[in-house]
């Protein structure tokens, strides 16, 4: 039979089959746009999770770990003699001087009598529950390559994020908002720019968005000028334009990414003003965080982590907090790149990193959070023991510095490996971001090796080919 009967109209062949594959196509489109709640509910880890979500924060320009958390008493007897072996030595630019002490006292902190700069007094606080990794190590000595080497397991731009990757096992518990969000600092962002929240080769939708206190979500809102009725009857012309074309290219990963993209916008034009505002917070959360801060920098990065509680409370899976930006003109102004004058940078980026972040960890705790997030601190790599020479401030060192996690599925009160006596480098258990995000994916439940995805005939890694777990750290 070649021809079907619809209310009294003849149908032939052709036309029963081309309708045919544009309702296919419509119900592959339903289920699309359906995919972020069934991803919420039935993604399942490797094994069984200790923590259901991530806060990363992130200090560009390399903090140097010698005048934060890594303390060295042979800097102090050894401060202004040559660093033995090393005396000539050319690092990031060029050579360095002498050994040089941290301008502040390290004091004991906690219960363990951790010792921690007096810089970061409210974080110290912190001190019994942290779990630091005092070895670590990177391939490069360039910010940007260390940003995204730290972010994504290469030096080179175009892979995932950490936080795309995560997307991609685990999906998002609130279908309303990302699985991935990025908050940079107030003053811009972070070397090499969007290439730390990038999606990379997987599917775009699970990218980093970015917004932070100071700039909420861009071109979110419907336009003034343009009505309700409208706005829905172009999105009915798109659905159509999309079955359409998606019925002429199965399979077009873009396609599906960005039709979940506008879909995801649509829910958030509800989900996400409520997430970003603080009119419920109350006068004593906004003191503690320091909000209104009379340095508009630190009350800044105050409301960016005010912000990050809220997200990570709502089903975010994983948020990363920048507390600096890009390097400037003048060394260590707008992040943490002390090349010259190490004690006024510092001076300035202390105080604005250190009590809002420990208010967001006490946050968290207070409303129950903290027992199943993961909270990790990075930076791109380290800085000399020695001054730079003709300056007061260090240069560049990818071969030691420290990383530390807090929170869920991690041993509170430790610190693992070691640098040499002045700082210079790992010589203890010495571990790589590939041994970091490996613990980290098993703590959210993720065999690191099994995370794949095959692009350009390879089965892709955050952890590339390496990684090991480092057991030691794990609760």
């Amino acid at each position: 039979m070649n021809s079907f009967t619809s209310n009294n109209c003849l149908v032939d062949r052709r036309e029963f089959l081309g309708g045919l594959s544009h309702g296919l196509a419509g119900i592959a489109l339903t289920t699309l746009l359906a995919k972020p709640a069934l991803q919420a509910s039935k993604r399942q880890g490797h094994h069984k999770a200790r923590a259901k979500r991530v806060l990363q924060v992130f200090c560009p320009g390399a903090v140097s770990h010698v005048d934060t958390w890594d303390h060295k008493p042979a800097l102090e007897r050894h401060h202004g003699t040559p660093l033995p072996g090393e005396e000539a030595f050319l690092s990031f630019q060029g050579k360095n001087g002498n050994l040089m002490k941290s301008p502040w006292a390290f004091r004991p902190a906690g219960q363990s009598g951790k010792m921690i700069t007096e810089m970061l007094p409210h974080l110290a606080s912190h001190v019994d529950n942290m779990a630091f990794i005092h070895s670590m190590t990177s391939k490069t000595n360039t910010h940007g390559p260390g940003c995204i080497f730290m972010n994504t397991g290469f030096t080179a731009e175009g892979f995932p994020a950490n936080g795309a990757w995560i997307s991609y096992a685990l999906g998002s518990t609130n279908a309303n908002l990302p699985a991935y969000v990025s908050i940079p600092d107030s003053r811009g962002e972070p070397p090499s720019g969007k290439a730390n929240w990038s999606s990379g080769f997987l599917p775009a939708e699970h990218q980093g968005v970015s917004l932070n206190a100071q700039r909420s979500i861009r071109n979110l809102n419907r336009p003034a000028t343009i009505s309700h009725q409208a706005e829905q009857a172009y999105r009915e012309f798109l659905t159509k334009m999309n079955r359409r074309h998606e019925a002429t290219t199965p399979g077009l990963s873009d396609l599906n990414a960005r039709i979940a993209a506008y879909e995801l916008a649509g829910r958030m034009q509800l989900s996400a003003p409520e997430a970003t505002d603080f009119g419920s917070e109350s006068a004593a959360t906004r003191k503690l965080y320091g909000t209104e801060d009379p340095n508009p920098l630190k009350a800044a990065y105050a409301k960016n982590c005010l912000l990050a509680r809220r997200l990570l409370e709502r089903g975010v899976r994983f948020v990363t907090l920048y507390c600096g930006s890009r390097a400037s003109g003048v060394d260590g102004l707008l992040n943490w790149d002390a090349h010259k004058k190490l004690k006024a940078d510092y001076e300035r980026h202390c105080p604005i990193l250190d009590q809002p972040s420990a208010a967001l960890i006490t946050d968290l705790k207070t409303r129950g959070l903290l027992g199943d997030t993961l909270i990790i601190w990075t930076s791109e790599f380290g800085r000399m023991p020695t001054h730079q020479e003709g300056t007061a401030g260090r240069d560049h060192n990818p071969d030691a510095f420290t990383l530390w996690m807090l929170g869920a599925g991690v041993k509170s009160g430790v610190s693992y490996g070691a640098t040499d006596d002045f700082g210079r480098r790992s010589v203890e258990n010495i571990t790589s971001i590939y041994d970091f995000y490996a613990t980290v994916l098993n703590i959210l439940g993720i065999d690191h090796t099994k995370l794949t995805f095959y692009h350009n005939g390879i089965e892709r890694r955050l952890t590339d080919v390496h990684g090991r777990l480092i057991s030691e750290i794990l609760a």
